[in-house]
């Protein structure tokens, strides 16, 4: 699999993995980006906050038009939770609402209360995140001075451990493996509330999104310091969103006609998908170009176009 130049327009198309500086908005890296890959087509798939550092993954060029087909993918986080203080932000770039002034829980009433929020857990947004109420993100109404109600949400920790930071009694790193669409800042400060302590995210690191880690993941600093020609080889293939589903491969013939709108029947190609399959497209030679989608039609089960990334 390799990323696509668009011959006609001579633009990049593919997947960059960044390593996302502290003291950035993910809009500043997007900037940043569109200007050394000379596109304004360049987006991402989920926000990390200007503090935060870690895993971005940009979708570049035609690329950016795979966001809205993307599967929910997975994350995983190294924290640092800050016991004893709650603020208003979930976080201590926050004002500060309570400080506690007795004896801090030890490592292990920590390690106890941590194992209380995994599994399925219900979870209360942050007033301060990018989620929208009545067409207004809650973080414009809270930095305005006001405030929403706002519904728990079922999310998934699927694994969480901490350990003292040494040299402190107030700070534990937590790594914390979980579904899209879970706050930190949030679980820290519950967990600070379970602890009766309070608590506050201090630090936040994204490991990873999906497949992607860090191990894929350049600086700004080294996508800027590469030609042009190194920079598109830093592209990963668009398929690399899509590994997750099932793949299909389509004759030349078929391949005409799947790209002309047509419905390609399962019985024609061998498979047994079920119906509403998402699937990966590819040619005869396995190479990617399309996403599909498995529906029922009059003469059978069929594989039709959702969307083409290679023209």
């Amino acid at each position: 699999m390799t990323a696509i130049m668009n011959d006609a327009v001579k633009e990049p198309c593919g997947v960059l993995v960044i390593d996302k500086p502290a003291g950035w908005t993910s809009f500043d890296v997007i900037g940043k980006l569109r200007r050394l890959y000379g596109t304004k087509r360049i987006g991402h798939t989920g926000t990390l906050d200007p503090d935060a550092t870690g895993v971005l993954v940009v979708l570049v060029g035609r690329a950016a038009k795979a966001a809205e087909y993307i599967t929910v993918h997975d994350k995983s986080y190294r924290a640092v939770l800050r016991l004893g203080i709650t603020t208003d932000t979930e976080d201590t770039s926050g004002r500060v609402l309570t400080q506690f002034a007795g004896e801090l829980p030890g490592p292990d009433a920590v390690r106890d209360a941590v194992a209380g929020f995994t599994g399925e857990i219900m979870q209360v947004p942050p007033m301060y995140s990018a989620l929208k109420v009545g067409g207004r993100k809650l973080c414009d109404i809270a930095r305005s001075g006001g405030t929403v109600e706002r519904t728990a949400r079922p999310v998934t920790v699927y694994s969480a451990d901490t350990a003292p930071v040494p040299g402190t009694l107030c700070d534990h790193i937590l790594n914390v493996s979980c579904s899209s669409g879970t706050y930190i800042r949030t679980l820290c400060a519950d967990i600070g509330a379970a602890l009766g302590c309070g608590g506050a995210m201090a630090e936040l690191r994204r490991l990873s999104v999906g497949g992607y880690t860090l191990d894929d993941a350049s600086t700004l600093e080294e996508i800027e310091a590469m030609s042009p020609e190194e920079r598109l080889a830093a592209l990963l293939p668009v398929e690399s969103l899509f590994l997750d589903l099932p793949a299909v491969k389509l004759p030349a013939f078929f391949e005409r006609l799947f790209r002309s709108g047509c419905e390609i029947y399962q019985r024609k190609l061998g498979t047994t998908l079920p119906d509403g399959a998402r699937v990966r497209v590819c040619r005869a030679d396995s190479s990617f170009f399309a996403l599909g989608e498995v529906s029922e039609y009059p003469g059978g089960s069929a594989v039709k176009s959702v969307k083409l990334f290679e023209v």
